[in-house]
């Protein structure tokens, strides 16, 4: 029931497979721009494999989203780990009016691929986002953390730091 499904570089044949149209489908590489009406969507850098199983890793690009309007912007990090992208997307894109970022189910082993949630902070620091919002903690246990760890540290190190926050109520 949609116009366009925009997914990162091989994401593509997973929707072709589940019999979406193909005229619909455009695969994007990071930093590549689409334009639909007045909106401006960029697939932009992140840092996360993208297999689930052992003959899968790295066979499609994993990516950040970036939906730029006439007036209000916004920054979708999905899943990752913290990096120097995050200043290359706010130099490019930024500022945001809000900042979307991965905070939970973190763990030393996946330092590469989830951001503690001192990291979240920073990186919506970085794309220049004016509000920041944790996403991606408090829907299931995958980490050993405690279900509210990521929002609690997220809210202390943005107030130690005054950092514009929004999180919703769960």
């Amino acid at each position: 029931k949609v116009n366009h499904v925009l997914v990162p570089l091989g994401v593509g044949n997973h929707f072709r497979e589940w019999g979406i149209n193909p005229e619909i489908i455009q695969e994007l590489d990071w930093w590549d721009e689409v334009s639909i009406d007045s909106l401006k969507i960029a697939l932009t850098p992140s840092r996360h494999s993208s297999g689930r199983g052992l003959s899968d890793q790295s066979a499609t690009l994993w990516g950040s989203w970036c939906i730029l309007g006439p007036s209000q912007k916004l920054y979708f990090s999905g899943d990752g780990g913290y990096g120097k992208h995050f200043k290359a997307i706010g130099e490019k894109y930024g500022p945001f009016n809000l900042g979307m970022i991965e905070c939970g189910q973190y763990d030393k082993m996946w330092a590469g691929m989830h951001m503690v949630p001192e990291e979240s902070v920073q990186a919506g620091l970085d794309v220049k986002a004016n509000t920041i919002m944790p996403i991606h903690w408090g829907a299931f246990t995958l980490a050993n953390h405690s279900w509210t760890d990521p929002v609690e540290r997220f809210k202390k190190q943005a107030n130690l730091i005054n950092a514009e926050i929004t999180t919703p109520k769960i």
